[in-house]
């Protein structure tokens, strides 16, 4: 039988396996001298316990593995501290914050969060290397993930400072992208969650504002869809604080925006919020067209609901100026499209309304035969009346 080899451990192998694996590296980096990252490594340890104790029994914290127990993260945080140590004895910043960059991307479990914001904030914790891209990189992801958690103060005030630092659009992030682009992006979310955040209150100044920063971010990441969308929403909020001129101005570059990309919802929800505001500016042969523009582009994308909608207003603005035939055909095509929508309020809506156009059509016709003298003309609108006062349909006046 042939004989097996066998390799000698040596005694630091040994100890490996005699001794806790957090001990293990500890006494690793205390030896190589580096005193710093052994520091940070207990006291990251000794968080993760204390975390541990305080966790209600059986939550998701005390399931997880310990982080002492977790050979992959200790190895990881053990390397990028000492490595990062290294550089800060050189003088290197942007690579000690490059290290911490990279040790706060490793840990991108959802339960690793706290170890996440841990290596991002100390990416921005000292004046060194301000300016160097890993640090405005850790800047921005701290941004997002403020945000995210609705903590909007500390979300805007990373990404404002992010967005003075990141300087030349030439700075990359770790995977391409332009830095100042994904900043200027970032913002433009965290000024339209305070815009909302504000919704509601009668301070349309500070709302204003805000979506007009949003609005100035999204011209300056060249992101057209986004600033069709800022544009919407800017002309919403005008025309809800009686500016009507500067509300159509912005409701107009959205409309070309989304116009120039054949993007039909977004025409849809345009147009019908231009339609309601010159409504209100009492402008009604443009409030036609632009109502006209939404049911040629609702019914070519098949979006029933906003089809439905412009019907009812062209119907509605045809009754009053007594074009029934007109108004009864708009409110025919709105149920017919209401019955697409499954909008059951709408369905109810269009059906009145279309009785409602119906009914004032056949009295129109009526009382006219009536004035002409015909018998036969003033015993039928008789007995249309007396069948509304029994609660009968119109149509049973017509049999």
């Amino acid at each position: 039988m042939a004989l097996m080899s066998t390799q000698i451990l040596s005694q630091k192998e040994i100890a490996r396996f005699r001794n806790r694996l957090k001990h293990t590296m500890s006494v690793e980096m205390l030896q190589n001298g580096y005193h710093r990252s052994f520091s940070e490594f207990l006291f990251l340890l000794n968080r993760d316990h204390s975390r541990r104790m305080e966790a209600p029994p059986n939550s998701l914290i005390s399931l997880q593995t310990p982080l002492e127990e977790d050979m992959g993260k200790l190895e990881a945080m053990k390397l990028h501290l000492t490595q990062a140590e290294e550089a800060e004895r050189t003088g290197s910043w942007s690579s000690v914050y490059q290290e911490r960059l990279l040790l706060a991307q490793y840990f991108s479990a959802p339960e690793d969060l706290w170890l996440r914001l841990h290596f991002f904030l100390s990416c921005t914790d000292k004046e060194q290397g301000l300016h160097s891209r890993p640090s405005v990189e850790a800047r921005v992801c701290l941004a997002e993930i403020y945000s995210q958690q609705g903590d909007l103060d500390q979300a805007r005030e990373h990404a404002e400072l992010c967005l003075l630092l990141s300087g030349s659009e030439d700075m990359l992030d770790s995977s391409g992208q332009p830095l100042r682009l994904r900043v200027c992006q970032v913002l433009w979310r965290i000024y339209s969650q305070l815009a909302d955040s504000l919704q509601g209150t009668t301070n349309f100044s500070e709302v204003l504002k805000m979506l007009h920063r949003g609005y100035v971010m999204t011209a300056e990441c060249e992101d057209k869809h986004l600033e069709a969308h800022a544009a919407y929403q800017l002309g919403l909020t005008h025309h809800a604080a009686g500016n009507y001129g500067e509300a159509r101005k912005f409701l107009t570059i959205s409309v070309r925006i989304y116009d120039m990309f054949m993007d039909s919802d977004g025409l849809g929800k345009t147009y019908k919020a231009m339609a309601k505001l010159l409504a209100n500016e009492g402008n009604i042969e443009e409030t036609i067209q632009c109502l006209e523009k939404l049911v040629d582009v609702s019914g070519r994308k098949g979006l029933e609901q906003n089809l439905a909608d412009a019907c009812m207003s062209l119907g509605n603005i045809y009754l009053t100026w007594n074009e029934l035939d007109k108004a009864a055909e708009y409110f025919q095509q709105g149920y017919e499209s209401a019955c697409g929508a499954g909008d059951v309020s709408l369905l109810q809506r269009a059906q009145v309304s279309l009785a409602c156009a119906r009914g004032h059509s056949l009295i129109k016709k009526y009382a006219a035969d009536v004035v002409s003298g015909t018998p036969a003309a003033i015993q039928r609108l008789l007995r249309w009346k007396k069948s509304q006062e029994c609660g009968a349909s119109w149509r049973s006046a017509d049999d």
